[in-house]
């Protein structure tokens, strides 16, 4: 999904790259590419945020409660989601060459691997 937004605004953690690579698609795309989190868990937790806010009015305290559990889930989610890319990573480029028995060093995967590391620390560090 995109948004709105100025040219100087950052991609958001689901918005795909704005020049993908030829023959990326979103099954292929890289790791920072594709969205951090779960299909709908975006949209859940939106909402959960929104309803807070709505009922502010009626419950001030209620509704600032309810807002730091859904970041304090949003947090949680991020870090499990990074931590399971980080492990997806260290995958690709560190299974043992089954008749060797040594990591790979395959130039390309090693290229690739690299790309989605540096991809996914910057869009992070745009947080």
């Amino acid at each position: 999904p995109t948004e709105a937004r100025t040219p100087t605004e950052p991609r958001t953690l689901t918005e795909p790259r704005a020049t993908p690579e030829p023959g990326v698609t979103g099954e292929t795309a890289p790791v920072a590419a594709r969205s951090l989190l779960p299909p709908g868990e975006s949209d859940r937790l939106g909402e959960r945020l929104h309803h807070a806010v709505a009922g502010f009015v009626d419950a001030p305290r209620a509704s600032v409660e309810e807002a730091d559990r859904v970041l304090e889930e949003i947090a949680a989610r991020f870090a499990d989601a990074v931590a399971h890319r980080r492990r997806t990573l260290r995958t690709s480029w560190q299974e043992a060459d089954k008749d060797r028995g040594t990591p790979s060093t395959d130039t390309e995967q090693l290229r690739l691997a690299l790309r989605d590391y540096r991809e996914l620390a910057d869009r992070l560090m745009r947080l």
